[in-house]
């Protein structure tokens, strides 16, 4: 039985894809090589903040299935691939899991599929890697099949934007496949976005998250200066925020998370040496300062207990809020994990708070949970706010804590000392 789209990589992209899609009225297969994941989908279960059990069981109940059957590929009309884009242990482009799907597709291919690549890359990825594989069986890309890039603009926890609302940028191998692709993501999006080609879409996303990268970076050293020149950031940017024009608020912190802006921005560093054989300043500058947030931080926390007569070195740090973002559960690239690490490198003894979070092993070591918040903020030394949950009572946790670090600018209450 044809169905209209089969997702590869039912995780935070695929599968919010998966039920907008559902959600309109197409037939929607799923396929992951996770067995577990798979079988608690199909049981009901989700495994996301965005997408609740309930959500799970809508689009069950709308004909949703998911599969490790890699032959539910050749009944689609639509392959969708959402797989992750890490980076190796050398910091270079990972691409093992996009060249694992697009075999998996070559095996099922058939004449007249549209095969779309949704996971962030390096220009050039859809035409220089997916493409040659896909066209090993004889297929040709443009004529027999269509192929396109279509960058995933997914922001987990986002009360205001999702996969419906969220213009689409699509681009194609050929104008007839980016046709073919627009007409098909205009079936459950509100708004698609037709490219010149995938060189183009794909490099798209990466500008979008180098800006926000660089952006943070200069925020983050500006944080660091303010502090020495005794200059209230947190106020300046409120005040730079008023302009009409011209100017858009980015806010430092701790590090940055997530899995765009950290990793992404590498992949664009990464092609630009490898082709032009030159760095890409920007990047690399920006990579340089966000990394070493963290231990800006525990020199902040050194100094909050100096400035009190003790040292690092067997203090008692609680660390609140251990995700990459408020309000959601997701823990990918966040700061707190190298935060933790440089923390136990001076000694200190660690506690955490989070609400989203039940359990925490940064680096393989659990951290013990702080159940009780409030017997927590009275006896750690410092207490670092990292992350700014809804369900935190900032001015509560100011007047208990015995000494607040608000990473966040989220409180200005007096005495609680601000990044």
């Amino acid at each position: 039985m044809s169905v209209d789209m089969a997702i590869i990589g039912l995780g935070y992209v695929g599968l919010p894809l998966a039920q907008q899609a559902a959600r309109s009225g197409l037939t929607v297969t799923g396929f992951d090589v996770n067995a577990g994941m798979v079988e608690t989908l199909n049981g009901g279960t989700s495994h996301i903040d965005d997408l609740s059990d309930a959500d799970i069981a809508e689009m069950i109940s709308l004909g949703f299935t998911a599969s490790t059957d890699e032959t539910v590929l050749a009944d689609a009309d639509a392959i969708v691939i959402c797989v992750p884009t890490p980076l190796s242990l050398e910091g270079e482009p990972d691409l093992g899991a996009v060249i694992a799907a697009t075999t998996t597709i070559a095996r099922q291919l058939r004449p007249g599929h549209l095969v779309v690549l949704e996971s962030t890359t390096y220009p050039g990825t859809t035409d220089e890697v997916v493409r040659p594989i896909l066209e090993k069986g004889g297929l040709v890309a443009g004529v027999d099949f269509h192929l396109a890039f279509s960058p995933e603009r997914v922001d987990p926890g986002n009360p205001t934007y999702g996969i419906a609302n969220t213009p689409k940028v699509v681009g194609g191998h050929t104008p007839k496949s980016t046709e073919v692709a627009t007409g098909f993501y205009g079936r459950f999006i509100d708004t698609v976005v037709p490219s010149k080609g995938t060189r183009e879409a794909e490099m798209t996303k990466l500008l979008e998250n180098t800006y926000r990268h660089i952006n943070i970076a200069l925020v983050n050293e500006m944080a660091q200066f303010c502090h020495e020149m005794d200059i209230d950031l947190w106020e300046v940017i409120r005040n730079a925020a008023t302009k009409p024009f011209g100017f858009q608020a980015f806010y430092p912190g701790p590090g940055v998370g997530g899995h765009c802006i950290p990793i992404d921005p590498n992949y664009l560093s990464f092609k630009v040496r490898s082709t032009l054989g030159r760095p890409f300043q920007f990047v690399e500058l920006a990579q340089s300062i966000n990394l070493q947030m963290p231990s800006y931080v525990v020199e902040r926390v050194a100094d909050l207990l100096n400035d009190a007569g003790r040292a690092l070195n067997g203090s008692t740090i609680l660390l609140l809020g251990v995700t990459y973002k408020p309000n959601i559960a997701d823990q990918r690239e966040s700061p707190a994990t190298p935060l933790a690490g440089l923390l136990r490198d001076k000694a200190a003894k660690l506690l955490f708070h989070d609400p989203r979070v039940e359990s925490w092993a940064p680096g393989g070591v659990e951290v013990t949970r702080a159940d009780d918040l409030d017997e927590a903020l009275r006896t750690a030394d410092v207490t670092v706010l990292l992350q700014n949950h809804r369900e935190y009572d900032l001015e509560h946790i100011a007047a208990t804590a015995r000494t607040l670090f608000d990473t966040k600018g989220a409180t200005d209450v007096p005495g609680v000392e601000r990044l």
